[in-house]
């Protein structure tokens, strides 16, 4: 995967939501104590997948970010969140994080599966 082909692209895709919700708090102004926390661990989180996947690939990452993402999109509900700009923030970021992971993982599936020579998991009728 040395080309950029949209694997790579919802690599940096991320890497971006995940600057945006680190800085989330400073740039729209969000409230402090577990908006601020969430946003920052979860960001870095985000961000040294990412970076992972960009240097050197594996699946497993893309499985981490979509836990992740899941965990964003719940951390509100979770944890209380009195704020409804940084529940709208941490559940519209999240559902990019895990869609893009999601996508990621199967199209890797998907391309891997047409290759010649390894075999299908389709079944037939008879």
């Amino acid at each position: 995967m040395e080309d950029w082909s949209s694997v790579r692209l919802c690599d940096v895709a991320n890497l971006l939501l995940s600057g945006v919700l680190f800085f989330s708090p400073w740039l729209f102004d969000l409230s402090t104590g577990a908006q601020m926390q969430t946003a920052s661990i979860v960001g870095i989180i985000i961000a040294v997948l990412s970076i992972a996947a960009l240097a050197a690939f594996a699946v497993w990452e893309e499985w981490l970010n979509l836990m992740a993402g899941l965990t964003l999109m719940v951390s509100p509900w979770l944890l209380g969140f009195e704020d409804s700009q940084a529940m709208t923030l941490d559940v519209a970021i999240g559902m990019s994080v895990a869609a893009l992971a999601a996508f990621e993982a199967w199209y890797l599936l998907v391309s891997v599966r047409s290759q010649p020579g390894i075999p299908s998991l389709r079944i037939e009728k008879a």
